[in-house]
């Protein structure tokens, strides 16, 4: 789990963050929405300790960053995963390679060890047999799966995963959200997912935060989503017409 309280950010003398309390449940997919500007990004590097909160705190299971010191903080480093946008995977390391990274910067593992965790992650994500390919030779959507085990290989505890439908099809964004679902929950991992996509928010929304200029402007769940009254939310999620009809399909049916 982690709580976030009273979080404050700016950047020469522009407020980004105000304010903003919210907790990212254990077990769930927890989302971050919001339109461009709206502080997502800097939230995320907050929690990753990228920028440190003009005020405020952020605690991982109970206890504030702010506080750790040098070996806690390398200790919580190893028990974050982060999922990039795009994928960000080296163009010279094979797939194999990509997954194992981690593992060299963290662990004093043996190559038996490594490789032993690298093909359970691999086979996980349905990528066996290809270890010893490279980036360029696998599909967007083989790229983002490779992407997803190098960033569990490590076994986190908490998860990052920042736009990580960026450039997939309708059905392979699909198969990448469902994959990242079924693994917090076998894992129970901590999911802190920041996205545009309004199918992955009705698909996994388990936890819900939506910030408008630097405010929570609304928190809630997937089903919670079709019912609200905030005109901010609705205007966001439901700006196409295809979504104010699946909105109205929904209400018609409850």
């Amino acid at each position: 789990m982690i709580e976030v309280k009273n979080l404050y950010k700016s950047f020469g003398g522009q407020d980004v963050l105000k304010g903003i309390d919210y907790v990212f449940e254990r077990g769930k997919t927890n989302l971050i929405i919001g339109e461009s500007g709206s502080g997502k990004s800097v939230f995320l590097k907050c929690m990753l300790g990228l920028f440190k909160p003009d005020k405020g705190t952020i605690e991982y299971d109970g206890k504030p960053y702010t506080t750790f010191s040098e070996e806690e903080q390398r200790e919580l480093r190893t028990e974050i995963g982060m999922l990039f946008q795009g994928g960000a995977l080296f163009d010279s390391m094979t797939v194999e390679e990509n997954v194992m990274f981690p593992l060299k910067m963290f662990t004093n593992q043996r190559r038996k060890e490594m490789l032993k965790r690298v093909h359970e992650v691999l086979e996980r994500v349905n990528l066996t047999g290809n270890d010893h390919k490279m980036p360029s030779e696998i599909s967007g959507g083989m790229q983002k799966r490779v992407a997803i085990a190098r960033a569990l290989v490590n076994k986190p505890k908490y998860l990052f995963c920042d736009e990580p439908n960026s450039g997939l099809d309708p059905k392979t964004a699909t198969v990448i959200d469902n994959l990242i679902q079924e693994l917090t929950h076998e894992n129970d991992i901590t999911t802190v997912l920041i996205t545009h996509d309004m199918n992955s928010v009705l698909e996994i929304g388990e936890r819900i935060a939506f910030l408008k200029d630097g405010v929570l402007a609304w928190k809630g769940t997937k089903d919670e989503i079709f019912k609200t009254d905030d005109e901010a939310v609705t205007d966001f999620v439901y700006s196409s017409d295809l979504f104010q009809q699946v909105r109205a399909a929904q209400n018609n049916d409850d």
